[in-house]
């Protein structure tokens, strides 16, 4: 089964004093296109992370997301450095004693203290153990299978429309069987219409009989309506063979583009004509939606 290249896949980790959420997705793209933003303490996983996706994935523009939300408790405030705040207030006193500088009103002293360096800071454990890693690549993990089965559903619809649109160039390469004959005979009658009627020239019939065989051969399109079946035919083997197949299916539906250009350049008649553009449309959906195949 083929597979899009639009996906989408999120999961999360419930930690003790966070929630670690990991979300990925996926748009076509020639080749692979990876964009990550890791939060900082797990920035030295981003090679694993990076590989894990590449070798999944193989193709697309992905852009992966890790980022962390802080659960808020009494343990988790922000501390007051108390033994900072002693030395500051010290300072103040000693420097306001030595300088004959007014100190602050006592009403302000918090005010005024808080607002000092490194007064209010939080101590942070910023190494990763090993026991939260396993926990964080089982949930990317979980995002890449998420996105991946996106993919299928994704790849399932686009069969189901590639395999309509090949179906209708299938019928309308039939329906130009019976143009083919009538246009024989239109040709050899506007010939001759135009050699006695229009002309008035007395003319070899045997001579113009080989003239239009050699005429008609040049207009001959058997050999393109064989090589757009068997294009026809390949393209869907091709969705049969299973996922990675987009850029093959996109050189298929060109050589079957060409056929039927050939097929319509050579038709020189209206109904036949007709055909070729309803055929150009289908094809032409055909090539929107090869470009999202993996």
């Amino acid at each position: 089964m083929i597979q899009s290249m639009t996906g989408y896949g999120k999961a999360t980790v419930e930690l003790p004093d966070k929630k670690v959420n990991i979300e990925i997705k996926s748009l076509n793209s020639k080749a692979m296109d990876l964009s990550a933003r890791i939060a900082p303490l797990y920035r030295e996983k981003e090679m694993e992370i990076r590989n894990e996706i590449s070798k999944t994935l193989e193709r697309g523009k992905v852009d992966f997301s890790l980022w962390i939300e802080k659960k808020e408790s009494a343990e988790s405030a922000t501390p007051i450095n108390q033994a900072l705040v002693e030395g500051y207030y010290k300072q103040i006193l000693s420097i306001s004693e030595n300088l004959g500088i007014p100190v602050p009103n006592t009403t302000d002293w918090f005010a005024t203290l808080l607002r000092l360096p490194d007064v209010m800071t939080k101590n942070e454990n910023q190494e990763l153990t090993e026991e939260e890693w396993n926990l964080v690549r089982v949930a990317v993990e979980e995002a890449i299978r998420q996105l991946v089965e996106f993919r299928k559903q994704e790849g399932a619809a686009l069969e189901k429309k590639f395999r309509e649109k090949i179906t209708n160039i299938s019928q309308l390469l039939e329906a130009v069987e019976p143009y083919e004959k009538e246009r024989v005979s239109k040709i050899k009658e506007r010939i001759t219409d135009a050699l006695e009627k229009t002309l008035s020239i007395d003319y070899d019939k045997n001579r113009l009989e080989q003239e239009l065989i050699y005429y008609i051969e040049k207009l001959d399109v058997n050999e393109e309506k064989q090589r757009l079946g068997n294009h026809l035919k390949y393209f869907i083997n091709t969705l049969e063979t299973g996922s990675g197949q987009g850029k093959k299916l996109g050189f298929i539906a060109q050589e079957m583009g060409r056929e039927i250009n050939t097929l319509g350049s050579k038709s020189n008649h209206a109904e036949m004509q007709k055909i070729v553009v309803q055929m150009k449309d289908e094809l032409e959906q055909i090539k929107e939606q090869v470009l999202n195949v993996m």
